[in-house]
C-alpha cells in the first residue's frame, strides 16, 4: 500500500460539486497526496470516477459533518490531514507548498492556504442572458428557462488571509489586521501570516495533532463554529494558527438560500447550540488541554473589533477576569 504525505478528507451529503473539487484536486495535486471522500448518506451525483489515489466511505444514514470528517480521518495514515469542503479548488502544486511550509515553520502549528471565492457557474437562458450563480429559475431578463454553464474560476479579489471571531462568537474576516506593520513584515521574510481563527472550509495540521487536540469533537454537534474550535484549540493548546500565502485554494459560498444553500441541513438552533458550546468551553477556559487562556489570544490580535469596542468591554472584562483565574491555577 502506498505511504502518502497528505490525505484530503471531504465529508459530503449531497454534494453537487464533490466530483468536480475531486478532479480539480486530482490536477493539481502531487503523487504523495491522497483523497479520502465521505458519502454521508448519499451516494455521489455525478458519480465519482475511480482512482488510485481516491478512496470512498459511504454510510446508509447520514452521521453529520463532523463525525464524518473524523470518521475518514481514522482512514488516514499519512503524516499530515487536510480537512477540505466538497466545493473548492486549488492551486497548482498546493500541498507541495504546504509540506515546505510545515518543514519551515514545524508540526505544532494549523494551517491554511489563501481563501478565494470560487465562481462556479452561472445560469443562461437560450437567448444568451447570464445570471451568476445562485439559486435556480427561469431568466430574470426575458422569463425562459435556463441551465448551468460551469466555468469552475477561481476569482483573484478577494483573497482572505485572516479571520476573526466576535463577542458572539461569530466569524468575520479581520481586514483591518492587514494593514498592520507585522502582517506585511511576514509576508516579505516568512510567505505566511498569523490569524486569529480560519474559515472552517479548508485547514490542515498533522494527524497527530489531529486527534491530540480533538480538532473536530463532535460534541459541538454536526455542523458550526469549526473554524473557531479548530483555531482556538491550536492557539491556546501553544500553538500558532497560520496562512501560508505560497498556495490558494477557492470556496463556493451557498449563502441565497432555496437551492443554493447547504446540502447538510442548518436549523438555527443547532448552529447557535455550537456557539454556545465554543463560549462555555473557550470563554471559561473548560477546555483540558489549553496552556494559554482565551484572553492571551484576544489581547495578542488587539484591537479586535468587537471585542474592544464598548458593546464587548463587559465581555472582554468576564474573560479577562477568568484568564487570571486560570494563570493563577497554572501557577500553582
Amino acid at each position: 500500500m502506498k505511504k502518502y504525505l497528505l490525505s484530503i478528507i471531504i465529508p459530503s451529503r449531497n454534494e453537487i460539486w464533490l466530483s468536480k473539487t475531486i478532479e480539480d484536486i486530482l490536477e493539481h495535486k502531487s503523487p504523495d497526496t491522497e483523497i479520502i471522500v465521505g458519502l454521508d448518506g448519499k451516494h455521489a451525483n455525478p458519480p465519482i470516477k475511480d482512482h488510485k489515489d481516491v478512496t470512498i466511505l459511504y454510510v446508509d444514514e447520514a452521521i453529520g459533518q463532523r463525525a464524518m470528517t473524523n470518521q475518514l480521518a481514522k482512514l488516514s495514515r499519512a503524516k499530515f490531514i487536510q480537512k477540505t469542503d466538497a466545493h473548492c479548488s486549488f492551486s497548482q502544486g498546493f500541498d507541495i507548498e504546504i509540506f515546505k511550509m510545515f518543514e519551515k515553520v514545524g508540526d505544532n502549528v494549523t494551517m491554511a492556504p489563501i481563501m478565494r471565492n470560487l465562481w462556479a457557474f452561472d445560469w443562461v437562458c437560450p437567448e444568451g442572458h447570464r445570471r451568476y450563480q445562485g439559486p435556480d429559475g427561469p431568466c430574470k431578463v426575458c422569463g425562459k428557462e435556463t441551465v448551468k454553464d460551469v466555468l469552475w474560476i477561481s476569482k483573484k479579489s478577494p483573497q482572505s488571509t485572516t479571520f476573526l471571531m466576535d463577542v458572539d462568537p461569530h466569524f468575520q474576516y479581520f481586514g483591518q489586521y492587514k494593514k498592520r506593520p507585522e502582517y506585511i513584515k511576514s509576508i516579505e521574510e516568512n510567505g505566511y501570516t498569523e490569524s486569529m481563527i480560519l474559515q472552517g472550509s479548508c485547514f490542515i495540521a498533522t494527524r497527530e495533532k489531529y486527534w491530540e487536540l480533538g480538532l473536530c469533537d463532535e460534541d459541538f454537534g454536526s455542523w458550526g463554529s469549526m473554524g473557531i474550535e479548530v483555531a482556538c484549540k491550536t492557539w491556546l493548546s501553544g500553538g500558532r494558527v497560520l496562512v501560508n500565502h505560497n498556495c490558494w485554494y477557492a470556496h463556493l459560498f451557498r449563502t441565497q438560500g432555496g437551492t443554493f444553500s447547504f446540502p447538510y441541513q442548518q436549523k438555527e438552533s443547532k448552529v447557535q447550540d455550537a456557539k454556545s458550546f465554543a463560549r462555555d468551553l473557550f470563554y471559561n477556559n473548560k477546555w483540558d488541554k489549553q496552556v494559554r487562556p482565551l484572553s492571551w489570544l484576544i489581547e495578542k490580535f488587539k484591537p479586535i473589533p468587537s471585542w474592544h469596542e464598548e458593546s464587548g468591554k463587559k465581555i472582554l472584562a468576564k474573560i479577562n477576569k477568568a484568564g487570571e483565574d486560570f494563570m493563577k491555577k497554572k501557577n500553582v
